[in-house]
């Protein structure tokens, strides 16, 4: 099988990390709940990965990231304790479900919210946003990088206007973590949630949310923290706020192992290979006959995903083919994101979407190329 649905999950991921998590399976315990050796191991495993975790996104050490199960999770904890009613938030039709969901319901609660409407390749305008903020604006929560087209938002940018305003800047990095550099400080990002088991290569179920320390987030689930037990409310200092009972240690050290890969196999090294896979295959499929791109191929700020459709065909059809035929997995659909849909004029059809990796090969961007070459000839042979 040939692999490209690595924005939904990587499904190769590297030895060591498989080899973390093995190990682990037999050697910890329960961080922070004993000073016995498993239990010490445990703990000593969750606050080198804080630290890792801290230092690969640019965050303020150890203390300001809370492991999660997944991004979903972490932006839940984010919006549900940041927006309150009356407060006005801006986001984007780029963004997840996992971010308008929440805001759906914030909005149901009483706060007002603005979607900035994204263009016809999937961009969305900074000077819109401004011209959004209002006297009870709160706060930016959007996407790094979408799901769908692979476009790279300028973080920075945004994190620039937000500091000038008073805003807080929240920001879905569940794309782009592992595939585009970020600094939380140097981009002013109030809070990150991110993902472990996407651009990161680390197990599912692993996430987490790194908070600059001057923010404060109220527990969104209480429980056993390992500390502070007499007290009836659950520890408001970070990280146990925002962690209530036990942590996924298993996946947390295949996530240590994850960062550790992607340091010592530099970031840079990842990020080119895939970004040359993806315009590759966008090279070799653009002017096929019957095949439409979506999204902004004029700049190399994008991650490493392309999709598209082929004249003939309902994106899971075209998906089918490919799968059954071709032995190429993709993933076709809305993706959990339907505004940017609209935006690009798929809401009905959906897309086909490739999403590539570092353990993605040339040799198999040429293969799949044909193949879509070859169900285009197929339909266009059939009118």
């Amino acid at each position: 099988m040939i692999y490209l649905d690595n924005a939904a999950t990587t499904l190769y991921k590297p030895e060591t990390v498989r080899r973390a998590v093995y190990e682990a399976m037999g050697t910890v315990g329960n961080s922070g709940r004993g000073a016995w050796g498993p239990a010490l191991s445990a703990s000593r495993l969750v606050y080198s990965v804080r630290e890792k975790a801290a230092e690969f996104f640019g965050a303020w050490g150890g203390e300001s990231v809370a492991f999660t199960s997944n991004a979903t999770e972490a932006l839940n904890i984010a919006i549900e304790g940041l927006v309150k009613k009356g407060d006005h938030v801006i986001t984007t039709q780029a963004e997840h479900n996992s971010v308008l969901r929440p805001l759906y319901r914030k909005e149901k609660e009483g706060a007002e919210l603005t979607i900035l409407p994204a263009d016809e390749k999937g961009n969305f305008s900074l000077a819109d946003m401004e011209k959004a903020f209002r006297q009870n604006t709160t706060a930016v929560i959007c996407t790094h990088a979408s799901n769908v087209t692979g476009n790279l938002f300028p973080a920075e940018e945004i994190g620039k206007l937000c500091r000038r305003h008073g805003l807080l800047f929240i920001l879905d990095a569940s794309q782009s973590a592992g595939e585009a550099f970020i600094d939380m400080q140097s981009m002013h990002i109030d809070v990150l949630c991110f993902t472990g088991h996407k651009g990161l290569m680390g197990p599912q179920g692993t996430g987490g949310i790194c908070v600059d320390p001057q923010v404060k987030i109220p527990p969104f689930k209480t429980g056993g923290s390992g500390i502070l037990s007499f007290d009836r409310e659950h520890p408001d200092c970070m990280p146990e706020a925002l962690e209530a009972g036990t942590l996924n240690i298993h996946g947390l050290a295949g996530l240590g192992a994850a960062f550790d890969y992607l340091r010592e196999t530099g970031l840079e090294k990842i990020i080119e290979h895939e970004k040359r896979l993806a315009k590759l295959f966008y090279e070799e499929v653009k002017d096929i006959e019957g095949v439409k791109v979506y999204g902004d191929f004029s700049t190399g700020e994008r991650t490493p995903v392309v999709s598209l459709n082929v004249a003939g065909y309902a994106s899971k059809e075209a998906g089918e083919i490919l799968a059954g035929g071709y032995q190429i997995a993709t993933r076709a659909g809305v993706h959990c994101a339907p505004l940017i849909h609209e935006a690009l004029g798929t809401r009905e059809r959906g897309t086909l979407r490739f999403s590539f990796s570092w353990f993605n090969t040339e040799e198999e961007i040429h293969k799949v190329a044909l193949a879509v070459r070859e169900i285009g000839q197929e339909w266009k042979y059939e009118e």
